[in-house]
């Protein structure tokens, strides 16, 4: 054979067991560089996964521990483990022989018998024909999920469906149509899971969300705070007295074997005493709970709705919210018309949609006959705490007229 320099040199370094082993150390490593590209291009297509989990104390931290165990994460159980959905469909009356205050205040974390009402209004939307020219900032996956820059956080049975579905006519805002409840009932699922639920949105849009319960939850203020001292919250109130009433009403709906609104408001009918443990009664006692919000956001961040201007002028309601957000005036008169059968009124057209659109209808029930002496005797009892709150808000509601 002829003697070739290339194929000596090529046959001295193959025979030197050093190089053997650089030689198959290489190959090991570009196997295993190949093997963990496949794997991260394989794990790209999976849904997301939240790999950290952000716990808030009650004293308003802002960012929580990474879950550790033995100092490694389990990675197999990080791959399988999913977002827990949100519970939406629950009930907020104990059986009438357990009457204590911890059981039936929103406070103690009663809960909602309502939520159904959102998966209807969901359902509706879903089933509604996407607008064209309304998705198609949207079709080609542009944007991104942002935590919300503005809440509505109350109150329940004021309005905040209504209010909900007439902003989302606006194009600068994006909503969630179901409330999260997160900073009341999942606030250990961690800020990702939240950030997840919101939808997408693009530079200059709000992202929003509404969960009526947040005015009333203790710890709500500083888990808000927590995420962001710059969120804008809004809080549609109404005469507490017709709210209580509204309340009991949708609650009867589920539970037509309830006790009457008489015998639950007082603790003592003989004596007049006002059962202030029942959260329907609770609930209106709004000055009490604006104390806790004004020690984490000043006044200027809070937003107050009236439920019965929502109702008589719309548009004027939804003006002073647009200028509070700081989006131009768009949703006006001509967005709204006035359901006769309902009582209130609906958009002429929906997002998304070229078709009207009015709330469902376990919205606009129809009240129980209540003692005007009882009724009476509530108007008493709220107020005090009615004018103690036109003085903080410096708006008068007009509920004691």
């Amino acid at each position: 054979m002829e003697y070739s320099p290339v194929c000596h040199s090529l046959y001295a370094f193959w025979s030197s067991p050093v190089k053997k082993k650089l030689i198959l150390l290489s190959i090991m490593f570009l196997i295993w560089v190949y093997m963990l590209y496949s794997c991260v291009g394989y794990c790209s297509t999976m849904p997301s996964l939240v790999v950290e989990s952000y716990r808030g104390k009650e004293t308003g931290s802002a960012v929580g521990k990474r879950t550790e165990s033995g100092g490694r994460t389990d990675l197999v159980s990080r791959l399988l483990a999913k977002p827990q959905p949100w519970e939406d469909i629950e009930s907020d009356y104990e059986e009438p022989s357990i009457r204590t205050a911890a059981s039936r205040d929103l406070l103690n974390n009663e809960l909602d018998p309502d939520r159904a009402d959102d998966w209807d209004e969901m359902r509706a939307e879903q089933q509604r024909a996407p607008d064209p020219s309304a998705m198609s900032s949207f079709s080609n996956g542009s944007g991104s999920k942002k935590l919300p820059q503005a809440i509505i956080i109350g109150v329940k049975k004021g309005g905040t469906r209504a209010l909900l579905e007439f902003l989302r006519v606006h194009p600068d805002i994006r909503a969630v149509g179901a409330e999260p409840h997160f900073f009341d009932r999942n606030y250990d699922n961690g800020l990702e899971w939240y950030r997840e639920l919101m939808p997408k949105t693009l530079e200059g849009q709000i992202t929003m969300e509404k969960t009526p319960s947040y005015f009333v939850t203790r710890e709500a203020p500083a888990r808000i705070s927590a995420m962001s001292r710059d969120t804008k919250l809004i809080v549609v109130v109404r005469d507490p007295v017709t709210r209580a009433i509204s309340d009991y009403t949708q609650t009867l709906s589920k539970k037509p074997d309830i006790p009457s609104f008489e015998s639950l408001t007082f603790k003592n009918r003989t004596t007049g005493l006002i059962d202030t443990s029942w959260s329907a009664i609770q609930i209106g006692i709004y000055a009490k709970h604006l104390d806790n919000w004004l020690q984490y956001f000043p006044m200027d961040q809070i937003l107050f709705v009236s439920g019965e201007r929502l109702i008589s002028d719309p548009a004027g309601e939804l003006g002073r919210v647009q200028d509070f957000l700081g989006l131009k005036r768009i949703i006006t008169d001509k967005h709204f018309y006035f359901n006769q059968t309902k009582g209130f009124p609906c958009l002429k057209k929906a997002e998304g949609s070229s078709k009207p659109h009015c709330l469902g209808k376990t919205k606009g029930r129809t009240h129980p006959n209540i003692d005007p002496e009882v009724v009476q005797r509530l108007r008493d009892f709220y107020r005090p705490f009615n004018m103690k709150f036109y003085q903080m808000t410096g708006r008068f509601f007009g509920w004691d007229d």
